[in-house]
């Protein structure tokens, strides 16, 4: 089935708020199963990520809006609402690709105001979900990042990062690049039933291997950590241990925060998951988003000896706006996506 006759009608499948954004088609195909793709042409690529955020940068580029990948906890699930799409099973299955963001990065970064700051990859959605394979977007973001000399960064749960390391070697040679795998489930059940779009845990373990052969640090975020699900000292020693003899450069590893409709989505699964640790996530979130300083500071005090242990470096808050164990939970991120 050909990709280039699947064309549909804004009046006749396009959802309404998608009109907003420069809709241009929407796609179906058997090799993506009950995943619809609205292809847009954007007007800009580059998002400024407001100063009350404290994120270490102060640039964004995502290239989709939704992610296959699913994840039960998503953090970004509620941006899906501006497009007057559900954040649980549309934000899983109804992905926007910015078909063009590569060329109009390009033409951002040529701009004489542009001072080269780090750009972060990854930061809304993954930026090599499964929707990667077919639109190619991340070769032509990293080539315009490199060729205008701008550091950048990656986050990903996605192992077809593996198609572009020879790419990303290349611009680390001209630019400052980084690179984080997020990995927090070690066993096989509990990954398949809380995100259960992504690859393996061993897939990912294979990926940070093959960043590393390729010459490239690979961080690793631990995240979130799940109260009573992934937090046991056990737990996290056997993932370090998976994590540090895969040969990552260090580790980042902060518990779960559940912000808006996310809250809502990750309670229902919960509920039909396992319904005996409701009422203890109740008690834990009653007083918003964020875990109680209490919890961190003991997931804190479990952590550190681990990390040391299996000689991993404690990195940075790295790429992601939920709050690393002890710190205070800053403003929530409000980006300009389109």
């Amino acid at each position: 089935m050909r990709w280039d006759r699947q064309a549909v009608k804004v009046d006749d499948g396009a959802l309404p708020g998608l009109q907003r954004v420069g809709f241009v088609r929407s796609v179906r195909s058997p090799q993506f199963e009950g995943i619809t793709f609205h292809e847009v042409l954007c007007k800009s690529a580059l998002n400024k990520v407001p100063a009350a955020s404290a994120l270490p940068f102060r640039f964004t580029v995502n290239g989709y809006r939704g992610c296959s990948h699913a994840c039960r906890y998503c953090f970004a699930r509620p941006t899906h609402e501006y497009l007057d799409l559900d954040c649980g099973t549309d934000f899983d299955s109804q992905i926007v690709v910015k078909t063009n963001v590569a060329e109009v990065l390009r033409r951002e970064l040529r701009r004489p105001s542009w001072t080269h700051e780090t750009v972060a990859l990854g930061t809304n959605t993954d930026p090599y979900q499964r929707a990667e394979g077919r639109y190619g977007l991340m070769p032509g973001i990293i080539g315009a990042l490199a060729d205008s000399y701008t550091p950048f960064s990656i986050l990903t749960k996605g192992t077809l990062l593996r198609r572009d390391l020879g790419l990303i070697a290349e611009a680390s040679r001209r630019v400052d690049v980084s690179i984080a795998v997020s990995l927090a489930i070690g066993e096989a059940d509990l990954h398949h039933d809380i995100e259960p779009g992504t690859p393996t845990p061993q897939a990912r373990l294979g990926l940070i291997t093959a960043i590393r052969e390729a010459g490239l640090d690979c961080h690793v975020m631990v995240a979130p950590v799940l109260p009573y699900l992934t937090d046991s000292a056990d737990q996290l020693d056997a993932l370090l241990g998976r994590i540090a003899a895969a040969g990552a450069t260090g580790v980042t590893v902060f518990g779960l925060h559940l912000r808006g409709s996310t809250r809502g989505w990750f309670m229902s699964w919960l509920a039909r998951s396992h319904p005996e640790l409701t009422w203890r996530y109740r008690e834990l979130y009653r007083r918003g988003a964020y875990l109680p300083a209490e919890y961190r500071d003991a997931l804190r005090a479990r952590v550190q000896p681990l990390i040391r242990a299996h000689g991993l470096a404690a990195g940075p808050r790295a790429m992601s706006p939920a709050p690393v164990l002890g710190e205070r939970a800053p403003e929530p991120v409000q980006q300009t996506l389109f």
